[in-house]
């Protein structure tokens, strides 16, 4: 019995201690989820041969592969995406416009309410292939206009 009451007082004394001590600092931000950012344009083109233009901002840092941001547009069916190019991004900290232009194929885009998912990724070597790293994505409703 003596050396669980001793245990017992060791263990209240040790939680009193606790509850007087300061609280720990909270963990830094992740300094790229700062950072690091994509937007999408409220409005998006479409040309008279189909092609479509989307474009927006982004911000991100360092890498130690290529970035890009790339597009997604979809209309009528939201789990059908058609790609729209591609740009290269310059990860310096500073914010940049992207202008991504291309024709989907097989499918005619019309003036009106869609959606795009901007993505701003990185293919970061690892070994022979490299893979993807995901900075930032924004998903947007746009109207595309005819241009």
């Amino acid at each position: 019995m003596r050396a669980s009451s001793a245990a017992l007082a060791t263990a209240a004394a040790a939680a009193l201690l606790l509850l007087g001590a300061p609280a720990a600092p909270a963990a830094p931000h992740d300094a790229r989820l700062v950072a690091e950012s994509v937007t999408v344009d409220p409005v998006g083109r479409i040309a008279a041969d189909g092609g479509i233009t989307l474009s927006g901002t982004y911000r991100c840092t360092g890498g130690s592969g290529p970035v890009f941001v790339s597009s997604t547009v979809s209309q009528s069916d939201p789990s059908v995406r058609y790609g729209v190019g591609g740009t290269r991004a310059v990860c310096d900290g500073l914010e940049h416009r992207w202008v991504n232009t291309g024709t989907p194929d097989r499918v005619v885009l019309e003036p009106g309410a869609a959606h795009v998912e901007a993505t701003l990724m990185e293919l970061r070597p690892t070994g022979i292939v490299p893979l993807p790293s995901f900075h930032a994505r924004q998903g947007q409703d746009v109207t595309l206009t005819a241009s």
